[in-house]
């Protein structure tokens, strides 16, 4: 039999393939895998035979040499075995688990530059607000948004006078800043990272990179937290409204106010589409959330995000995501295809109309409503334009409403009396034009859990209305049974 040491004594068989193909990482995924070849015969060896290029965060590196592939190929050839190996499973040692690469945070300091005041006499976004939109906002109302979510300038260089947007996580650290410069209605122009920009004013200087920022451009992920997403520290309990811009939740804040009272909402956003993924939204674990996606052509942005959303509220115990498909229903094609976002259409309304009945004060309006499968938790009505009409189309429903007790439990047990003296239709009902109940059983529940534990707040009179509405519709036209 021959020797297999005289086949070790060859120059290798086996190599790295040249050029600049590359496959998936079996152990990272990522596409910088170059494979081993056969040079005799030209063909790839199985997939799990290569290096990858990262070498400093993956440093995976398998060669057939190495756990007694190329000997069993030798083998074969000399006659000893009747199959070729080409689904040889090498022994290989089992690897530790690598720990979550720590994030490296943006710069403290050079993130307070952005903050000088005198910068914002230059910014356009800011002085917009101040006396170019339609109907522009008080010094103190743009000044309280800028402390809240820490909004800066860009003094300097090709994005001189753009607005800053920090993305900065619960825990206080900066994980990336937003970089949008704006004309002057307020419409994006150019966006950029302040990052890249400080690296290409050091490339095209010669001059070398801060330490921070080797660091921080090694890393993978950095947009890895909520904009807005610190203010959740602060604001232990109250309800979320996620956007996709940045630019949608400082409106939002602008027209509905501060998170002053635990009923007010905290407007967050997650970037842009793909950024609605579990990793950044399971800080708002045990929040009411409630969800305005960017319009898209057939809706695809809001099916897609309502479905991820059914999937991370089963990961997320006592997590509501409860969307609004107002702008769904009532936005024309032209604003679908381009992409609307909520943004657009509260910069056309006057925001003194919705700072003159706070929204968590007034009287409810009986707006359209969506009971969605995403939650199993009623929303409120549509809660954004429940003041004013912002679209052509609103259709207002004539319901008798009930006027605010001081205390709901007598309400509260005359509507269990009754709902528990019937049988239920297990059908749906439609509440009304735009709303259906697929589930009555679970809206009645779902509506006395809510009520029973925010009993006399007024933001939750809406629950209390709609239970007198179910009763009604089921008194007047009882469904067989």
């Amino acid at each position: 039999m021959s020797n297999f040491n005289n086949f070790s004594n060859q120059p290798h068989r086996y190599s790295l393939e040249k050029g600049s193909k590359k496959h998936h990482c079996p152990d990272c995924n990522k596409k910088t895998f170059v494979l081993y070849i056969d040079t005799e015969t030209g063909d790839h060896l199985p997939e799990q035979y290569g290096r990858c290029d990262r070498e400093s965060k993956c440093s995976y590196h398998l060669n057939p040499y190495s756990d007694g592939y190329a000997k069993a190929i030798w083998e074969q050839e000399q006659g000893n075995r009747s199959e070729l190996p080409n689904k040889w499973k090498p022994q290989q040692k089992k690897k530790a688990p690598r720990p979550e690469p720590q994030p490296v945070y943006f710069d403290f300091d050079t993130f307070k530059q952005t903050l000088q005041p005198e910068r914002y006499v230059i910014n356009t976004f800011i002085q917009n607000l101040l006396s170019r939109v339609q109907f522009p906002f008080g010094v103190d109302e743009v000044t309280k948004v800028i402390e809240l979510y820490r909004l800066g300038t860009v003094a300097n260089g090709y994005r001189a006078g753009a607005v800053t947007f920090p993305f900065i996580d619960v825990g206080g650290n900066v994980r990336a800043i937003q970089v949008k410069q704006f004309d002057e209605h307020n419409h994006t122009t150019g966006t950029d990272f302040l990052h890249s920009i400080i690296e290409k004013h050091h490339t095209r200087n010669n001059k070398p990179l801060p330490d921070w920022l080797e660091a921080y451009t090694r890393q993978d992920k950095r947009i890895s937290c909520l904009f807005g997403e610190h203010l959740l520290s602060k604001y232990h309990s109250n309800p979320v409204a996620l956007v996709e811009a940045p630019k949608t939740a400082v409106y939002g804040t602008l027209y509905f106010g501060l998170p002053e009272t635990p009923e007010s909402l905290i407007w967050l956003a997650v970037y842009n589409k793909s950024s609605f993924s579990f990793d950044k939204l399971k800080v708002l674990q045990g929040r009411f959330v409630y969800v305005f996606p960017d319009l898209s052509k057939d809706g695809n942005t809001f099916k897609e995000w309502e479905t991820k959303a059914k999937e991370y509220e089963s990961r997320l115990p006592g997590t509501r995501f409860i969307f609004s498909d107002l702008l769904e229903q009532l936005a024309p094609e032209r604003d679908k295809s381009e992409g609307n976002d909520l943004a657009d259409y509260l910069i056309k309304q006057d925001w003194r109309l919705f700072r003159k009945r706070n929204i968590q004060e007034q009287p409810p309006q009986p707006e359209p409503e969506k009971v969605t499968k995403v939650t199993k938790v009623t929303p409120q009505q549509n809660i954004i334009f429940s003041h004013v009409e912002p679209l052509p189309k609103v259709e207002v429903f004539k319901t008798e409403r009930i006027e605010q007790p001081q205390n709901w439990s007598n309400d509260i047990a005359e509507f269990e009396n009754y709902f528990a003296s019937i049988e239920l239709p297990t059908q749906p009902i439609k509440l009304n034009r735009c709303s259906t109940i697929t589930d009555c059983s679970l809206f009645i529940e779902s509506h006395f859990a809510t009520l029973k534990a925010n009993n006399s707040k007024r933001t939750f009179l809406p629950y209390l209305n709609r239970l007198q509405e179910l009763k009604r519709i089921l008194i007047s036209s009882p469904v067989s049974r």
